[in-house]
């Protein structure tokens, strides 16, 4: 078989297609993302509200029943806003550290997730595609939330990617500046919230933080500058969910643990030949 063969053969299937294009839809919408929360140090928040919205889970399977996918959605993603909002509420007006917020609320929502859980029968079945991903699953209803809360989220960051800067990076000029820190503190946890939910059908409760940090600490390791982080990180991203789910499709394994290996493959080439903070180069400066 060779290459066009090997590239076309997955396309024959339109469960594959529709795969293809969320992977690559969401390994995108990741990599920039990602960016503000690698370079905030805001990975736990990620893994934290994929984990906090298992309670919106069991209560939309409790009032719409598991067989609704749509309601699921609606209630993850209310969740994950909620979840989201209350770490910014807490941090702020509670007066502890941001980190410890999260683990607050990450606790009592995960505890209250698998307690709602316990209550209903045979749903233990349903989470293993909420925990591992499905992204062969993907239906044509899925990809156009897909592309509806991914476009909302990147015009939000293009809209307002200088404010978010500032407040993220410097917030003293932009107390200087005058900006509602705040309100763009919080904007960027909602951005972040949207991304997660949005990506756990492609990768799953379990790997979601990899997709979230992986290919914007990749780009990171290649360029210096935060667009070109951002550009880069979506490209890597969309690589690895199509490159991920070609080696699935032959290979046999999980499509969101294929996803997330290439991805990490990625980012140990990077961090070897990367010319400014690779292994090789820092051997030669050595």
């Amino acid at each position: 078989m060779n290459l066009v063969e090997l590239i076309v053969e997955p396309l024959r299937y339109p469960f594959m297609i529709r795969g293809i294009v969320a992977a690559m839809a969401v390994g995108g919408l990741c990599g920039i993302v990602g960016s503000f929360v690698v370079l905030r140090g805001m990975a736990f928040m990620g893994d934290a509200i994929a984990h906090s919205i298992l309670p919106g889970l069991a209560g939309g399977v409790l009032v719409a029943g598991r067989g609704d996918r749509r309601a699921l959605f609606w209630w993850a993603l209310g969740t994950a806003i909620l979840v989201a909002l209350g770490m910014g509420w807490i941090s702020q007006r509670g007066r502890v550290r941001e980190d410890t917020a999260i683990g607050i609320v990450f606790a009592g929502m995960f505890a209250l997730g698998i307690a709602l859980i316990s209550t209903v029968r045979g749903f233990a079945v349903d989470l293993v595609h909420f925990l591992f991903g499905n992204v062969l699953g993907v239906a044509t209803v899925d990809l156009i939330l897909i592309g509806a809360f991914g476009g909302a989220v990147l015009l939000l960051v293009l809209l307002f990617y200088k404010e978010l800067v500032v407040v993220s990076f410097d917030p003293t000029l932009a107390r200087t500046l005058r900006l509602p820190t705040a309100a763009y503190r919080y904007l960027l946890f909602v951005l972040v919230a949207i991304t997660v939910v949005v990506s756990l059908q492609t990768v799953g409760v379990g790997l979601m933080l990899a997709m979230l940090i992986v290919p914007a600490s990749t780009a990171f390791l290649l360029v210096r500058r935060l667009p070109r982080m951002m550009a880069i990180g979506a490209l890597l991203g969309i690589l690895s969910g199509a490159i991920g789910l070609y080696l699935s499709f032959y290979w046999s394994v999980a499509s969101g643990a294929a996803i997330v290996l290439v991805s990490i493959g990625l980012f140990f080439v990077a961090l070897l030949v990367s010319p400014h903070r690779g292994l090789l180069a820092r051997l030669r400066k050595g």
